[in-house]
């Protein structure tokens, strides 16, 4: 992989996030009940984040020659239904932070987070149906369908990962760890911005496998990244260090782990999975933290990511093959590279 000494990334990230929060702002409503649904579903889409999401969903539409102010309409059904899975899943990782913050259901309690996750899930549909509707009606249906899919195979992703950390006994491997990371992350980070930016430059003339292994290299980098950068934590990252192992979630660097550990330490690795996350202890976090490094497992799952970044640029090449070189397909292009330079 080649690291560019120009940053192509960081200014098109701060663009098309400014616009995506515009256009958002218009399908956030600003009235009653305010204090107990609508100041609260407003929160995360307010916070701030990396906004790569819906910045891919634009770049990809503006390289196939969308209109901007339609892509980033798109971009913002996007953006708000991640943030409303984002509610979400604090609440099931039992989360204390989120960008810096307290997550929203430790501010305003979980029934109320809750239902400004689903409000805002709710919400998303508006942007992208108008869209279509305004612009091009027949593509309503495939998009619809698309998005249909994308939350599916979320929704299968995260009840993979919850149910191996409700059972003790389970003892996923990194093909498991792939498939779920391909559920989980990858098609709402990489495949359907992708498709959707896609459908929307060629008017819906796009393969029906397009981008969803160039979504599934990217995305899975990015997520063995970020699990990667979650052990260190921080003001940065948004989030507690070590959250986790905290939460004892099956990253790549803990599965590893669970294969090397002597016949002596696993009742001991057995027993922090039994526990609740408020019963384990900083010995336990930094037990596991010090086998990782013994192992090199972090270093391994490093290598791992950037050997799929590299698939991912294979990918990349074919896909937007045809497309003109311009600012938009150079960010995609560096956007790959771009995630082992991010600190957050």
């Amino acid at each position: 992989m080649t690291f560019h000494g120009v940053d192509t990334v960081s200014p098109v990230l701060d663009e098309y996030g400014a616009m995506v929060r515009e256009v958002m702002g218009a399908y956030l409503p600003k009235e009653e009940p305010r204090q107990y649904l609508y100041d609260p579903v407003a929160d995360y889409p307010t916070r701030g984040g990396k906004m790569m999401r819906p910045s891919l969903c634009i770049a990809t539409a503006r390289a196939f020659g969308a209109e901007p102010a339609r892509a980033a309409r798109a971009a913002a059904a996007i953006e708000m239904l991640h943030n409303s899975l984002l509610i979400h899943d604090d609440i099931e990782d039992e989360s204390e932070e989120r960008r810096g913050r307290p997550t929203l259901h430790a501010m305003h309690g979980i029934p109320i987070a809750l239902n400004a996750g689903d409000t805002l899930a709710m919400l998303s549909i508006r942007p992208l149906l108008e869209n279509v509707y305004d612009t091009i009606p027949w593509l309503a249906l495939p998009i619809i369908h698309d998005m249909e899919r994308m939350a599916r195979e979320s929704a299968e992703g995260q009840a993979l990962e919850l149910g191996w950390r409700k059972d003790p006994g389970a003892r996923p491997t990194r093909d498991d760890y792939l498939l779920m990371v391909l559920k989980k992350t990858c098609w709402l980070a990489a495949i359907y911005p992708c498709r959707l930016g896609a459908m929307l430059g060629t008017r819906g003339k796009i393969a029906s496998d397009a981008f969803i292994r160039f979504g599934f290299f990217f995305g899975a980098a990015f997520q063995i990244q970020d699990d990667v950068l979650n052990l260190r934590g921080g003001p940065a990252y948004g989030k507690e260090g070590c959250g986790d192992l905290w939460e004892a979630k099956w990253t790549l660097m803990l599965i590893d782990v669970a294969k090397a550990l002597e016949d002596s330490e696993k009742p001991r690795f057995e027993a922090y999975l039994r526990k609740s996350r408020d019963d384990r202890t900083e010995d336990e976090i930094a037990w596991l933290f010090d086998k990782m490094e013994a192992i090199r497992a972090i270093e391994n799952a490093q290598a791992f990511a950037r050997g799929l970044a590299g698939a991912a640029l294979r990918e990349f090449s074919i896909l937007l093959a045809d497309v003109p070189d311009g600012r938009d397909k150079r960010f995609i292009r560096d956007l790959i590279t771009w995630t082992f330079r991010r600190d957050h």
